[in-house]
């Protein structure tokens, strides 16, 4: 078996292999190929459609919508409804896919000169999905049709009450199906049992990319019904920015369309033509335009606070609003919240690490608290599963008994469908998700018990993934080559983010000249190489881990491989690059 440098364990514990299996990719001038074909190649991009991943553009990669089931049906429903000036109110989730799948429907409809309503449920007060409290209650205020966007895939009891009302619901979302579909007008959803070949294979859509393919239909619609003889037909393109925000927020694979909505979405995010973004992105104290890692680290997590610990329809109030001074309200009021749902955070993750060794090694670690605060415990699970390498579950007991969950899952682990059969066996009041992160609704006497049905049904497949991990590695640098120009030269491969990961690099062998721990146990570092250039690196949240303590403790006459992202450091006074830390090894 070939180690990436030789090294078959690291301070993390685990080997360093050559990403796509290619020992080459260590040394890229002499490979044939450019550097950005090898990123690309190594990615599992085909040879013949390298160029198109190189510039991933939507005419490229944009399939025809009338491949997924019920898309007609619902983009046809729609346009009736913009023709007879109906009451039409988009009921999203509280989440950043929700926000933007709603915000997308509200701008498109508005420009078609239809002014729908938002309605987002309070995260606390409603939970998830749509109730069919609400659902009624909607009903009798006047709509006539109601779009569910990011949810109500599940929500079988809620739309068989909407219907009794006459009221027609369409669902948007992108959750995975029971075999049985609840009773909606349209359910279009990539991820349905009995989709299309054809458009199945896009069932790593984010509900506000399917939400982007109702769109170019409705206007295809609208279309050849001669709606835009005396009116302009919107350009649907211009709300990519909102498209690529939900996406990488959403922790969608950034793979086939995906890439070219967040590609493209950048591009227009840039020219700041959305006042509420523009608001966002100085709420958010970036100069420059937003990468792609901006979207899931600076920009979603502020969206996300409204629903988190704020108020649930801000976000979606925040992207459909075209005054500025509105706007920069709501932006500053989401950056408090943010700020708040921190402080949440950090408390509940505290108590929640405390719990995790009492786990054992079950499959999948399931922690539970007493009044914990529903908002942070997917941040907290997600936190706990980089720390224990398997899939985590946090859950949120409240004074009667009942838990609300929130789960992340590792690459391999299959989550979603796990808490889904749960769920079909009796042991969830509700449940569901996708592959990496899924929520579920428990009674707080079953959670020993639900421990246990997914340990049995998942052990097999962590076992596997755990024993599959390994750092992947694109390439070996000396210190002098980790510089902007090569920062540049690979983003050319991007955007990187889930199912399409940034590269990890390789740098070395060094030695540590200095080390110490800053801000909430990050380790900072710097270290000069054989090639007498130094460079800065930074580990987040990894100062106690085993790494961490071994760079803290190296001896200057050690060497060391690094590896991790090269990043530019936004804080210098000019472009400099430096290293992100993921793992390291002893050279010698």
């Amino acid at each position: 078996m070939t180690f990436a440098l030789n090294i078959s364990r690291s301070l993390s514990g685990q080997p360093w292999r050559w990403r796509g299996g290619n020992a080459d990719a260590r040394d890229p001038s002499y490979l044939p190929d450019d550097l950005v074909t090898q990123l690309l190649l190594a990615r599992g991009c085909p040879r013949d459609a390298v160029e198109a991943h190189r510039n991933p553009t939507i005419r490229a990669f944009m399939p025809d919508p009338s491949l997924f089931r019920d898309m007609d049906v619902a983009a046809e429903r729609i346009a009736d409804a913009v023709q007879r000036g109906e009451d039409v109110r988009i009921f999203g989730d509280y989440d950043v896919d929700g926000a933007t799948s709603a915000a997308l429907l509200i701008r498109l409809l508005r420009d078609l000169g239809l002014g729908a309503k938002p309605y987002i449920p309070d995260r606390l007060m409603e939970g998830y999905g749509p109730s069919g409290e609400a659902l009624v209650r909607l009903a009798g205020e006047g709509a006539t049709l109601i779009v569910t966007v990011d949810c109500g895939a599940q929500a079988f009891e809620a739309l068989s009450m909407a219907k009794a009302t006459g009221v027609d619901v369409v669902v948007v979302d992108h959750h995975k199906c029971a075999t049985q579909l609840p009773e909606a007008f349209a359910l279009v959803n990539p991820n349905r049992l009995d989709e299309h070949p054809d458009a199945a294979v896009h069932g790593h859509l984010a509900a506000v990319g399917v939400a982007f393919l109702l769109g170019a239909r409705l206007l295809k619609a609208l279309d050849a019904r001669g709606w835009f003889a005396s009116r302009a037909k919107p350009n649907i393109l211009d709300l990519l920015d909102i498209v690529a925000l939900g996406t990488v927020a959403d922790v969608a694979q950034l793979r086939g369309l995906n890439r070219a909505f967040v590609a493209q979405g950048l591009k227009v995010m840039a020219k700041r033509n959305n006042v509420g973004l523009a608001a966002l992105i100085d709420a958010s104290r970036l100069t420059r335009a937003p990468l792609c890692h901006d979207l899931g680290f600076a920009l979603g997590p502020r969206i996300n606070a409204g629903g988190r610990v704020g108020q649930a329809d801000l976000g979606v109030r925040l992207l459909t609003t075209e005054d500025p001074d509105e706007a920069a309200r709501i932006a500053a009021q989401l950056d408090h919240y943010n700020e708040e749902r921190r402080a949440i955070e950090s408390t509940v993750q505290e108590q929640a690490e405390e719990l995790v060794a009492a786990q054992g090694n079950r499959a999948v670690a399931i922690i539970s608290g007493q009044g914990w605060h529903p908002g942070v415990i997917g941040i907290v699970a997600g936190r706990i599963k980089e720390k224990a390498g398997r899939p985590a579950i946090v859950i949120a007991v409240d004074d009667d008994g009942v838990g609300k969950g929130s789960g992340r899952s590792i690459s391999g682990v299959d989550l979603g469908a796990a808490v889904l059969a749960a769920k079909d066996s009796g042991l969830l009041v509700a449940g569901g998700g996708h592959a990496m992160a899924a929520g579920l609704t428990v009674a707080a006497d079953r959670i020993d018990a639900l421990a246990d049905y997914l340990d049995d049904r998942l052990s097999a497949a962590v076992a596997r993934a755990r024993d599959d991990r390994a750092l992947l590695i694109d390439a070996v640098l000396a210190p002098a080559g980790v510089n902007p120009d090569f920062v540049a030269a690979i983003e050319q491969g991007g955007p990187y983010g889930a199912g399409w990961p940034a590269p990890l690099i390789a740098a070395g062998p060094m030695r540590v000249v200095k080390a110490d721990v800053v801000g909430n146990g990050h380790l900072r570092a710097v270290m000069a190489g054989m090639d007498g250039r130094s460079i800065k690196t930074i580990a987040f949240r990894k100062a106690e881990s085993d790494m961490g303590q071994a760079i803290l403790a190296a001896p200057y006459d050690r060497k060391l491989w690094v590896a991790g992202k090269v990043k530019i450091d936004d804080w210098s006074s000019r472009p400099t690059a430096e290293l992100h830390l993921e793992d390291a090894a002893w050279a010698d």
